[in-house]
């Protein structure tokens, strides 16, 4: 599978802020409809009212994606709708260990990978099946660059986005011989309020318009991956390529070891 074709439909989880709704502002204008849900629903409502200015239909859902019941039958009902070009399963949360090396918490590790990595794939798997009949379709997983490597400031969230990195990859070979691409996001740091709760060093940050650009012409593309900014894509991954003492002192020593 080469260049895609532009998508008709995109539905984005997690678009009321961000990464999701720099996503919905970069589609609205050229997609035909757009499909959006997040928990906050006067944001949500704002980006949509931003995407209908621009002469997209815009239909919205305020949704927790930890209820993966109506996550699902959402994501169904909008592709009975207008089938679905292009689904992007953006909806994420962070996670920190405690100032003095605290351990994240059992409640707080389940919640996070609810949300990172269940709604993912509750969002993502109903439309394989109708995908592959058409024969095309492309879908998107936001991971991270945490994803390559993990740091001691951030476990659970560091193993959430790898997970996804592997599902994404695997889900690639799987249906590309049908048609439909697969491509996993791996951004560093974007202005969000997930950035602003990292307690680390925050290098090479970009913002969400910016992010969303680079995700666009990569998922036209369809790329398999789309890391950035390039030096921190660089870092990570030799820093996934070096023995594991000599990593975990330049995490320590970049603020993103156990102390900070």
């Amino acid at each position: 599978m080469g260049r895609l074709s532009q998508p008709r439909h995109v539905l984005i989880t997690g678009a009321s802020g961000g990464i999701g709704a720099a996503l919905a502002h970069a589609y609205a204008g050229t997609a035909e409809r757009l499909s959006l849900c997040a928990r906050n629903e006067a944001r949500l409502q704002s980006v949509a009212d931003a995407c209908r200015a621009r002469g997209t239909r815009v239909d919205i859902r305020p949704l927790d994606v930890t209820d993966v019941d109506a996550l699902q039958a959402w994501v169904s009902s909008c592709d009975a709708r207008q089938p679905i070009d292009l689904v992007i399963a953006n909806a994420g949360k962070t996670l920190n260990v405690g100032p003095q090396g605290e351990a994240e918490s059992w409640a707080d590790t389940k919640s996070l990978l609810a949300t990172n990595i269940d709604s993912a794939l509750a969002t993502v798997i109903p439309l394989i099946g109708p995908m592959r009949q058409r024969g095309h379709g492309q879908i998107a997983l936001v991971s991270s660059l945490a994803a390559y490597r993990g740091m001691a400031i951030t476990p659970a969230y560091c193993a959430s986005k790898a997970a996804l990195k592997a599902y994404g990859e695997a889900l690639r070979g799987l249906l590309g011989p049908d048609g439909v691409g697969v491509s996993v996001i791996c951004p560093g740091f974007v202005e969000s309020d997930m950035s602003r709760e990292f307690p680390g060093k925050k290098p090479f940050m970009v913002s969400a318009d910016q992010a969303a650009t680079i995700i666009r012409k990569g998922l036209m593309r369809n790329r398999p991956r789309i890391s950035f900014p390039f030096p921190l894509n660089l870092g990570t991954w030799l820093l996934a390529m070096l023995p594991a003492a000599m990593a975990d002192f330049i995490l320590q020593h970049i603020s993103y070891g156990r102390s900070r």
